[in-house]
Formats: structure tokens, C-alpha cells, sequence
């Protein structure tokens, strides 16, 4: 017979291990119940970027440049020489130290005497490289956000997709159920019961590639946000954040433009730290050199000094080189602007069309579907229609509604290229920029 000690153990062991187990199981209730919560656009933006680890990758480039630009100011270390001057190696004071006069045990410091300028420009070339990163960081951003709004509106009009279609396969059924009643009834054939059967299994079929896009959209979203989950909220498509009559001027200002205007800022520094070492560095040196006994110690000051005895060739043509990448980096960043500038018009060009054929489908041609349905509905039910009419005109309003999404889908995306050109908030600040000082 067991123990009331070894009964109450047992007890105690058996609540240890269930109420962590039952913590565990209520943690994950919750967070599956926080999981479910549909994200807004903004929010699955924010996630993308709280788990990006492209951005902490720029934070680190960007710290690192920093470091190096301190380093880079700073002076070479200075340099101990230690060594023996005119130690014999034969005769009588054959490697003696300290009988032969001219025997010399020397210890000194050598430094160079870098010039104040180029100190600075090897400063600043890293100081710029840590503006680059910085721009560098803001085009991951302005990506993320692009991406992620890209996911996020997949998911959303599909979701309104699939239930279009469900809706419709709906009344399918119950026009199946019609159907057969009416042919056990002797008021229809038997051909409309396969009709209608026809046309559930073709809604069936289009409803089955609608759930795979919407998968393949949810995972595009775990991507950024890191769990699938539905979304909230419609998107207004209607406006962005770009002022077309002000567009080369706040494109001037695009992320990937700053990358190439910090890359000119950089090949500058580099000509200018080129101008600069055409002038020479020199180095100080002082030694203390101790003999024998029998005589005096010594004392070396000297300096060094650089011949540039080739300069056209070398100096001068390493400066002509920097200058050359100067003008190189600022061509470039030309013809990227101006590419920028035609692609972003087209972009605009084919948003506003889709609006204006969104407006169309909204205003006229899904009302008129509407109104044919249940104009053919209302036929039928007079009996002065078939329900292949039906049908045919219940899968029409159907098929113009999808193509409705997908021209909105179509137009989502178009917006969300052109509004997260910039990072968020990035072209409304350049664009009050430009009114205040246009209005100036």
C-alpha cells in the first residue's frame, strides 16, 4: 500500500506539469485569436518593416561608415625602430657591442606628418558613405512598403472575388433545386437541370483557381508580416501622394537618385583627396643611440620628404581619373532621372485610366448586368424566358463583376507603385517643399 506522502507527491507532480501545459495551451488560444485579427495596409506595412532585416543590415552599414570616418581622421600610429648601427663583424671586436667607437644600439620614433586637408577628405568620403547607406536604407523601405502593399492587395481583392463567386454559386444551387422541381412538376426539361448543373460546375471550377491565387497571396504576405492572416479595410485607390505637374522635381529627390547623388559626393572626396596628395606628407624621426662605454651616446633628428619626381604621370593623372568618375556619376544620375521621370508618367498615365474604366463598370456596365439578370429573372418566372437565359445572363453579371476586380487589381497595383516611389511620407514633404518655395 502506497503512502499518503508518496499519494500527495504524486498529486503535486501531476499539477506541476498540467497548469504549464494549460498555460501553454491558453498562450496559444491567444495568440492564435490575435493571429486571426485582419491587418490593415498600414499595419502589415509597419510589421514588414519591424522583421526586415534589410533595414538593420543599412543601420549597421551606416554605423560602420561612422566608425570608419572617425578612424580615417586620425594620423598614422607612430612607428619604433629599434635596430644596431655598425656592429663588427670581424677582427678582434668581432661582433662586440661596445669596444668598437662607432657601434651604436639605437631605439627612436618615426611619424608622419599627415596634412590637415587630406585628413579631412578621408574623413568625409566615409561620412558620405554613411549618408549613402542611410539613402540606401530608405530604397529598402520604400520597396518594403511597395511589396508589402503589392501582398496585401492581392489578398484583399481576391477575398472580394471569392465571395463574388460564392455568392453566385449560391444561387446556383438554388436555381438547380429550381430546376429539378420544376421537372418533377412538368413545367421544364431535364436539359435545364444539366445546365444549371453545367454552370455551378463552371463556378465551381473558377472558385477553385480564385482559392489558389488567394493562398499564393496570403503566403506573399507572410513573407513581410510573418503569419498569414486576412485584411481589413478597403484602399483608397483614388489618390497619390505625387503632384504630376511637380513630378521631375520631387523625382530629384527619389531614394535611388540620393544613392547616386551621395555616389557623386563620394567621387568628389575622392578628386579632392587626389588634389590634395599632390602636395607631400613629411615624417619626422628622432633616435637615441647609445655606445660603449668609453663613449659618447648620440642623438638623430631627421625628416623625410617624398620626391614626386613624376608628378604628370602620377599625381596628376590619378586626380584626372577621380574627376572623370565625377562626371561619370553625374551622367548617370542624369539618365536615371530621366527614366525615372518617363516610367513614373506612364505609371500615372495607366492609373488614371483605370480609374476612369473602374468609374465606367461602378456607374454603368455592373448596373446594366444587374438590371439584364433580373429583367431575364423576371421573365422567366412569366414564363416568357428559359432558364438557359437565365443562366446565361446570371454568368455574365458574374463574369463582369470578376473582371471588375481585376481591372481594380490591376489599378491597386499601378497605386501602390507610384505611392511608395518614396518611403511613406517622403513625396508630400518634397511636394509642400516645392509649393512654399514656388510660393516664395
Amino acid at each position: 500500500m502506497s503512502s499518503p506522502f508518496s499519494v500527495h507527491s504524486n498529486a503535486r507532480i501531476f499539477r506541476l506539469r498540467f497548469v504549464p501545459k494549460a498555460a501553454l495551451a491558453f498562450l496559444a488560444v491567444i495568440h492564435g485569436g490575435l493571429a486571426a485579427q485582419p491587418l490593415t495596409l498600414g499595419e502589415a506595412q509597419l510589421r514588414a518593416a519591424a522583421r526586415s532585416r534589410q533595414l538593420g543590415a543599412q543601420d549597421q552599414a551606416v554605423a560602420a561608415a561612422n566608425d570608419m570616418a572617425v578612424a580615417a581622421g586620425q594620423r598614422p600610429d607612430p612607428v619604433l625602430k629599434v635596430g644596431i648601427d655598425n656592429l663588427p663583424v670581424s677582427g678582434a671586436d668581432r661582433l662586440s657591442l661596445g669596444n668598437d667607437f662607432m657601434t651604436m644600439r639605437r631605439i627612436g620614433l618615426s611619424q608622419e606628418l599627415t596634412r590637415s586637408d587630406k585628413l579631412h577628405w578621408r574623413s568625409a568620403r566615409y561620412q558620405i558613405e554613411g549618408d549613402k547607406a542611410q539613402a540606401q536604407k530608405d530604397v529598402a523601405l520604400a520597396a518594403i512598403q511597395r511589396d508589402t502593399a503589392a501582398a496585401w492587395l492581392e489578398v484583399f481583392y481576391t477575398e472580394q472575388m471569392a465571395s463574388a463567386v460564392s455568392a453566385q454559386a449560391a444561387v446556383s444551387r438554388q436555381e438547380i433545386e429550381a430546376a429539378e422541381a420544376a421537372y418533377r412538376g412538368g413545367r421544364g426539361s431535364s436539359a435545364d437541370i444539366l445546365a444549371a448543373r453545367s454552370a455551378l460546375l463552371a463556378l465551381d471550377d473558377r472558385a477553385s483557381e480564385i482559392r489558389r491565387r488567394q493562398r499564393a497571396a496570403h503566403v506573399m504576405l507572410a513573407r513581410w508580416t510573418g503569419e498569414e492572416t486576412s485584411v481589413a479595410g478597403a484602399p483608397n485607390i483614388d489618390r497619390i501622394r505625387l503632384n504630376p505637374t511637380s513630378l521631375d522635381t520631387d523625382l530629384a529627390h527619389h531614394p535611388e537618385i540620393a544613392v547616386l547623388n551621395k555616389q557623386e559626393d563620394i567621387a568628389q572626396a575622392d578628386a579632392n583627396l587626389a588634389r590634395a596628395n599632390q602636395h607631400t606628407d613629411w615624417s619626422v624621426e628622432v633616435a637615441f643611440q647609445q655606445r660603449g662605454s668609453a663613449y659618447s651616446n648620440m642623438v638623430s633628428v631627421g625628416i623625410s620628404v617624398p620626391l614626386q619626381w613624376d608628378r604628370k604621370n602620377r599625381q596628376d593623372r590619378e586626380l584626372a581619373a577621380k574627376l572623370a568618375l565625377v562626371e561619370q556619376t553625374k551622367a548617370e544620375r542624369d539618365e536615371m532621372l530621366r527614366e525615372h521621370v518617363a516610367a513614373t508618367r506612364t505609371l500615372i498615365i495607366a492609373w488614371q485610366s483605370g480609374r476612369e474604366r473602374i468609374s465606367r463598370y461602378t456607374r454603368e456596365s455592373l448596373p446594366l448586368a444587374a438590371e439584364r439578370s433580373q429583367t431575364v429573372l423576371a421573365a422567366y418566372r412569366g414564363g416568357k424566358a428559359t432558364l438557359a437565359e437565365v443562366l446565361a445572363a446570371r454568368r455574365g453579371e458574374v463574369e463582369l463583376r470578376l473582371q471588375a476586380l481585376e481591372l481594380e487589381l490591376e489599378t491597386a497595383r499601378l497605386w501602390a507603385q507610384l505611392n511608395f516611389l518614396f518611403p511613406d511620407g517622403g513625396a508630400a514633404q518634397h511636394s509642400a517643399a516645392n509649393s512654399t518655395q514656388e510660393s516664395k
